[in-house]
Formats: C-alpha cells, structure tokens, sequence
C-alpha cells in the first residue's frame, strides 16, 4: 500500500488551557481552531494539535538519549518545517526571551539528513522539536 501525506492528529495533556493558548498560538504562532472549556484545537503546520486540560501533570518522567551531541528529551513531538520558516520561528523565539532544551543548531552537518533543530517545552512539560531539511528530500535519508 503506498503511503498517502497528510496531517497527522496527535492530543496532549496541559496543566493550564490559557497557558497552553498564549504558548501555542501567540509564542508558536499557531491559529486556534475549535475550542472547550476542556480542549483547545491548533493548526501545528498544518497538524492538528489538541491541547486536553489534564488535572495534573502527565508529562512523562524525564529521559534522554544522545544525539548526534545533544541530549534529546523523550518523549518528544515535533513538525518538520520549511527551513526559513524554521530560522523565522528560532529568531521569533529567541527574541521572546524562550528558554529551549536545546537551542536552535545544525546537527548532521555535511551528513545525509543535515536539519537545523531547536526543542523547547511547553507550559505542562511537553517536549518539543522543530526541525528543518537543507534539502526536504533528505528527511529519511541513512
């Protein structure tokens, strides 16, 4: 069967809607879609993200494993962007005063599958990597 792109639809849990809201839509710039007094909807890259009220904290224990020299928290998600738009969105936040988990950097480098990537976390804890491909055609490349 061959693999048909869409958007993928991925829910996670929050420990703070309104927190979760200026995060998401005014710090990442992602439009708000339908919304609860329990759930808020977000178009991620054209993803969709529900953030779910959670009474408290579900985020995971803290692990790591290294990559390529950095320390990449799981679990993580994440989108892969549009380069420009990728070093848009890391200048966007670095002037917003964002602390990441690993700043924005190039990994890979002159390697098959060469990304810039930067994590961050959300207000619950949520871990979080956006990336982007010098040449798109090399996000599954060995």
């Amino acid at each position: 069967m061959a693999h048909v792109p869409g958007p993928f639809h991925l829910a996670i849990p929050v420990t703070d809607l309104e927190a979760a809201r200026e995060f998401y839509a005014t710090r990442l710039g992602c439009a708000e879609g339908r919304s609860s007094e329990r759930w808020i909807d977000f178009d991620f890259w054209g993803h969709q993200l529900v953030v779910h009220l959670a009474p408290h904290s579900l985020a995971a224990a803290e692990h790591e494993n290294p990559v390529d020299g950095d320390a990449v928290p799981i679990p993580h998600f994440g989108v892969v962007m549009d380069w420009a738009e990728f070093h848009a969105l890391a200048d966007r936040l670095r002037d917003a005063h964002q602390e990441f988990v690993i700043e924005p950097r190039t990994r890979f480098e002159g390697q098959p599958g060469e990304q810039a990537t930067m994590f961050l976390r959300d207000p619950a804890g949520n871990a979080i990597e956006c990336k982007a491909f010098r040449d798109p055609g090399q996000l599954f490349a060995t």
